[in-house]
């Protein structure tokens, strides 16, 4: 899977972000001190912002602005990395089209590596538009851009999915259900976040969860 095959798959930007929020909530519930998923409400004014880091080079980032979305990734190990010349080049495409309300993230500090944007894929949804869009960019049979490595978490909303990555990733059960119901965005409860982490402690968890916004309706925010 390319970025051309995950458009289609994108939820809306409303239930996106109750994706994310739900998605960092688990992490932070399974790992308070190194979650591998963040939700930071109001990064900027009106603005959030989702993020991934899997600590071995690969990660994303969703800004979820009045203006729109903008969502980008990174996989080192994809053919439209950067790093496959000596002097770093985005794969050709990458950001044409990229419109101006959201071009200025390209340039935010926080998403550059040594003054560079390193970026494989790119998406963006202007506010009102009926759908995901991206640059014209061209991969051959057996070239890929992470895609489906970096966002198959937010285009499978089903629990099996987390849980299977949590497994992996976090070394321990997961218990689908209380998965589940964080994901349904339903209010939180000292049951469900006993079932993901035994002796957590539930004021710690909740209090993270407000800060999230989580448990808001998901058209609600920005």
């Amino acid at each position: 899977m390319t970025v051309r095959d995950l458009l289609p798959l994108l939820p809306d930007p409303a239930e996106l972000r109750a994706r994310c929020r739900g998605i960092a909530l688990l992490d932070s519930i399974l790992d308070p001190y190194a979650p591998t998923h963040a939700f930071v409400r109001d990064w900027r004014e009106g603005v959030d912002l989702a993020t991934m880091d899997n600590g071995s080079g690969d990660q994303y980032a969703i800004v979820f602005d009045p203006a729109g979305v903008f969502l980008y990734g990174f996989d080192h190990e994809s053919d439209a990395s950067p790093w496959r010349d000596e002097d770093r080049e985005h794969w050709p495409g990458l950001l044409d089209g990229l419109p101006a309300p959201l071009s200025h993230y390209a340039q935010e500090p926080e998403f550059q590596f040594e003054g560079f944007f390193d970026a494989t894929v790119c998406v963006w949804r202007e506010r009102g538009a009926a759908e995901w869009r991206c640059g014209p960019v061209e991969f051959g049979p057996e070239e890929r851009d992470g895609a489906e490595e970096l966002f198959g978490l937010l285009v499978d909303a089903g629990p099996e999915a987390y849980a299977g990555f949590a497994e992996d990733y976090f070394e321990r059960p997961v218990d689908r259900g209380a998965v589940a119901a964080v994901l349904a965005g339903g209010p939180l409860t000292r049951g469900t976040v006993e079932a993901l982490s035994v002796g957590a402690d539930f004021e710690a968890v909740a209090a993270r969860a407000r800060a999230m916004g989580f448990g808001e309706p998901a058209g609600s925010g920005s």
